[in-house]
């Protein structure tokens, strides 16, 4: 786990903790997702880095971008990672927060890369195959990458399947 993540943990648990009490996990996810990207803006990143720009500027530029995606608690929190100088975490809060949330939900995200485009057909069998494998729901995101060769790289959070005749010829290495 990176720093960013351990510095964003308390605050993901904390919203997250927030969302169930208010029944409004999905209100969260959206707040915590544009966060992120707006925090991920370069011309963002370089206002937040600037010294001259003091906590009360950067508390009424940020409101004046986010007008109509906050409500009065998302406002809130914008306000707690300002004064605690950690917007930068927004993308990493959203990432924890969305884990939470699979998890308490009982279902898990899976990036599934592979060599060639998979068919609809192919992404429920590799849904069927990985539900069976990791005991919960998934849901597949898919995408290529030519360099795997042949097969495919599935990610669930921190377990990694690697089906790819990329990782098969680097376990082939290693072994000779």
């Amino acid at each position: 786990m990176s720093e960013l993540s351990t510095l964003a943990r308390p605050y993901a648990e904390a919203v997250f903790k927030r969302a169930l009490e208010s029944k409004s996990a999905f209100e969260w996810s959206n707040t915590l997702a544009f966060l992120s990207v707006v925090m991920q803006d370069e011309e963002m990143t370089a206002i937040i880095a600037n010294p001259k720009v003091g906590q009360e500027q950067m508390t009424q530029i940020l409101l004046d971008i986010c007008q109509e995606q906050l409500d009065k608690e998302g406002t809130n929190f914008l306000k707690i990672l300002i004064e605690n100088d950690r917007l930068m975490l927004a993308p990493q809060i959203s990432e924890l927060y969305e884990s939470f949330k699979a998890e308490h939900e009982g279902y898990v995200e899976v990036d599934v890369i592979s060599a060639f485009a998979l068919t609809k057909e192919e992404q429920k069998k590799f849904a069927t195959m990985l539900e069976k494998k990791l005991d919960k729901k998934v849901h597949i995101t898919t995408s290529i990458d030519k360099s795997l060769i042949g097969g495919f790289l599935a990610k669930a959070g921190d377990k990694v399947i690697d089906g790819s005749i990329k990782g098969q010829l680097q376990q082939l290495a290693k072994k000779l």
